[in-house]
Formats: C-alpha cells, structure tokens, sequence
C-alpha cells in the first residue's frame, strides 16, 4: 500500500437542487424505505410461519429479503438524513465503513441469484434428486459461500480505494460512498485500482451471470419437453419472478461495474445507483409474491389463521 492522506470527512455531492427539492427526496426515500422494510420483513415473516415455505426454494427467498434489508439499510437512512438536514459531511471512517458492508452485501447478492438460479435449475432438471441434492447442509453452504466471495470482494474494494490520497475538499458526486465515486475524488492516480474495479466486478459479474444462464437454458430445455401445457405453464411461473429480479439487479450492475465506462459517467450513474440501491430492494419481495401462487396461497392461510381474511 502506498502512503496515503487521511483526510477527517468526505463530502456527499448527492443530486444538486433547490432545499424543497432535497426534502422532496429526503420523503421519496422514506417512503421507499419503509415499503422495502415492510415487504422482505414481511416476506421473512410469511416463510417462517408458514410450514408449507419450508424448502431450500424459500430458504433462498428468505435470506434474499434479508440481504436487501441489509443493503438497503447501509444507503438509505444516511442519504435520507443528507436530503433532510443539508448536511452532506461524511466521516472518513463512516464512509469506508459504508463501501465496506454495501460492497459486501451488493456481491453477496450476485452470487445469491446465481445459487437461486442453480436450485431452480435442480428442482425442474433432477426433481427426483431435489430433496437429496438441496439438503439443509448444502444450502447453508451456499449461502456461506456467497458471503465468503461478498468479503473478499469488499475487503479488496475498501482496502484498494482507501489506500489513496485525498486531498480537502473532497467530494464524492454520489449520494453515498460508492467505489467508482470516491476513486474520482482522489487526488492520487487511479489506475490500479480502476483495472481491479474492473475485473473484479467484471468476474464477479460474468461469473454469477454464466451460472443463471446455463441454468436457465438447461431449464428452458427441460420445460420445453413436458408434454402438457398445463405442466409448462407451472414449470414456467416458478422461474419467472427470479428471471425479472436477475435482469433488473445484473442490468443495473453491468452498468455501474461491468464496463470501464460506467467509472466516468457519475451524473448518470446517480440514477441507475438509486434503482440498484434503493428500488429493486423494495421490488423484489412484490416481484416474488405477486406472481408466485405458493407465497400467495401462504399470505391467504395465514391471513385466515390470524381472522382477517375468510
């Protein structure tokens, strides 16, 4: 590592804008935060309660809720508190802390769809094998494996960047400590650490992507073979709210982290951090219920059970 300068706070640029604007977004990301607390609180409180959820399908699902109230929490409340108050310091130990856990849990999620991917791929291609091949043992391995790959992604990401110079003022045009951001505000050269940006998040990305891939494509084969309609259409809708989450988070991430591109174009990329931060969190428990006949016949027993739905 070379020397570096300690400065004692960043500066969150966050989005420029009249003080009614800011409040504005301070409310929109309330309102956001609530309903992504409210939906995978709720999505983990339905599989718990419910015997019936009790498979390594929703096991996933669970820990997938809280994954992203994970990485939601690390963003929102401090953007919601810049927004609000105009105070837009960060300290230097509270934003490597902030890149730290939501690298962390942003890479954990790659490789969580990409084991979600695998399981669906299990379950409709070997469903004989299902239960024997998805035990609780291996799907507590696979969960530990997607945060083993999360840390060692984090910890090179916050070790890298902050082993450079930043000089006063620095300010980051990002609404949180994201890792391209904070790269620009350096007043060190960056090139070592764009290139291991870029093939970490690149690997990262091609690597998780490839597993959903061949797994769909070993999927989309096997369902083509059910003789029935009836047969395909249910093969079918047990994968399509993973397909509409998979392309959302790994468009979004392509987009900031895939690409050398992505590193120079901030302005841009504040409005795509906001979908992949904020908004597919929120997304992803509506995405599995609504169209996942299992969650809802689930929500109606146990809405029956507590008297509120006959």
């Amino acid at each position: 590592m070379e020397n570096h300068t300690v400065v004692p706070q960043f500066v969150l640029v966050g989005f420029q804008g009249q003080p009614q604007l800011q409040l504005a977004l301070s409310f929109l990301f309330l309102l956001l935060y609530v309903i992504t607390l409210v939906g995978n609180v709720g999505m983990i409180s339905l599989i718990t309660a419910d015997s019936q959820l009790h498979t390594p399908m929703y096991f996933f699902l669970k820990n997938l809720s809280f994954l992203d109230i994970c990485y939601s929490s690390v963003i929102t409340p401090k953007a919601m508190q810049t927004f609000a108050t105009g105070n837009k310091a960060i300290s230097y130990n509270g934003c490597a802390t902030q890149m730290f856990f939501f690298s962390l849990f942003g890479t954990t999620e790659c490789f969580f769809l990409a084991v979600m991917a695998y399981d669906r791929f299990i379950a409709i291609c070997t469903p004989l094998l299902y239960q024997v091949t998805m035990s609780k043992k291996t799907c507590a391995n696979l969960v530990a494996a997607s945060y083993f790959f999360g840390v060692i992604n984090c910890c090179t990401q916050t070790g890298f960047t902050f082993s450079l110079s930043y000089c006063e003022p620095a300010e980051i045009n990002q609404f949180f400590c994201d890792v391209p951001a904070v790269m620009k505000a350096s007043c060190s050269d960056t090139f070592v650490n764009e290139i291991v940006l870029l093939v970490m998040c690149g690997l990262i990305i091609v690597i998780t992507f490839t597993i959903v891939l061949i797994s769909y494509g070993y999927i989309v084969t096997t369902i083509l073979c059910i003789p029935s309609v009836e047969g395909r259409h249910k093969a079918f809708s047990t994968c399509t709210s993973h397909i509409m989450a998979v392309s959302l988070f790994f468009g979004t991430a392509f987009f900031m982290y895939g690409q050398p591109g992505a590193i120079s174009s901030p302005n841009q990329g504040k409005v795509v951090s906001v979908f992949y931060t904020i908004v597919i969190p929120m997304l992803n428990p509506f995405i599995y219920s609504i169209r996942n006949k299992e969650v809802k016949d689930a929500l109606r027993r146990q809405l029956k059970r507590m008297g509120i739905f006959h």
